[in-house]
């Protein structure tokens, strides 16, 4: 599968959020946008139940893995799992920089050590033919040079790697939690623009800080975006994290917008809860918690007449012994009401 027109606009990997659940949901709204897993970690991976981590539904396609790991046998091993489960890229953890991440040699901290995250690289097109990206940050700490950000990139380019998720903040690995890292470090797209108009042939994709459909047109195009200053050019792809989660809706008319296709979503919050029902019933069939599921539309409609009664029936409802579907079709009553 050619990646490049579906990863005009991806939803980024988040831990607890972009489980196969909310993909599916995703999925519902948007036939073209490129889906990625939460971090699996290979350790996990390799010494667990490969269904517990790799298991999706498949309409998710297209659909990324996305890995954390250092070691280049042991990535090299889950690549060729995930494109034996037929996963359409796997993708590099560069990025994140909790505490749990940088004590097992993964995530952001990778940054410091280029020719490490090269040689998994390396390893893992070695043994697989789909794409091998790499998510990462524009620095940590006080190495946020332009210097250190391009030879991190040129020197995993080298390896093979011609696609870049890139997160437009650095990361503070210590001091700030995950979630401050998410907010507070200044957001620079300029460091982005410059490396797609120095290196045109890479595939570039931004992250950190878009919250609407307008935003990802003109990066797509390379229009002005208020606030930034500058020179845009036209990016490769857009990836949405929080916005996505926080407010599916959003995804509505990605398709048409961003991918030049006919809408073919539902056409109302109402009427992807019932799209979505099918699923949950089938779900809990095989044995999965209501609320594992519901938990994912509990954003849905705020500030929306009997949002309060629709979020209380979905989040302790839900966690209720017997809660059924049942409960689901209350909650959207709610609303109506």
């Amino acid at each position: 599968m050619n990646l490049t027109h579906h990863r005009r606009l991806s939803i980024a990997p988040m831990l607890d959020w972009s489980d196969r659940h909310m993909r599916y949901l995703w999925r519902l709204l948007s036939h073209d946008v490129l889906l990625y897993t939460e971090m699996v970690v290979t350790q996990a991976l390799l010494h667990a139940d490969p269904k517990r981590f790799l298991q999706y539904n498949a309409s998710e396609h297209p659909l990324a893995l996305q890995l954390g790991g250092s070691d280049p046998v042991q990535l090299a091993k889950c690549a060729h799992m995930a494109e034996d489960w037929g996963y359409d890229e796997v993708n590099i953890n560069c990025g994140c920089p909790s505490d749990r991440v940088q004590s097992g040699r993964f995530g952001a901290c990778l940054m410091a050590e280029p020719n490490v995250v090269a040689e998994c690289v390396s390893a893992m097109r070695a043994v697989v033919k789909i794409p091998v990206t790499v998510k990462t940050r524009v620095g940590i700490d006080h190495q946020d040079s332009w210097e250190f950000f391009e030879q991190f990139i040129r020197t995993v380019e080298s390896a093979g790697c011609d696609t870049f998720i890139i997160h437009a903040r650095k990361a503070w690995l210590q001091g700030l939690s995950p979630k401050e890292n998410r907010e507070k470090p200044p957001l620079q797209y300029p460091v982005v623009y410059r490396l797609k108009q120095e290196k045109p042939r890479l595939n570039i994709s931004l992250n950190g800080g878009v919250r609407s459909l307008d935003v990802i047109e003109k990066l797509l195009q390379g229009q002005a975006i208020d606030g930034v200053d500058g020179l845009a050019v036209p990016l490769d792809g857009v990836m949405v994290g929080r916005e996505a989660y926080e407010n599916p809706w959003f995804l509505a008319n990605a398709d048409e917008r961003i991918f030049g296709r006919a809408r073919s979503c539902p056409s109302t919050e109402m009427e992807l809860i019932e799209a979505f029902i099918p699923y949950l019933e089938a779900q809990m069939q095989e044995g999965v918690p209501l609320h594992i599921m519901t938990k994912h539309l509990i954003g849905m409609f705020a500030g929306k007449r009997g949002a309060r009664r629709y979020r209380q029936l979905m989040g302790e409802g839900a966690c209720k012994p017997g809660a059924s579907i049942a409960l689901v079709r209350e909650a959207k009553n709610a609303i109506r009401e």
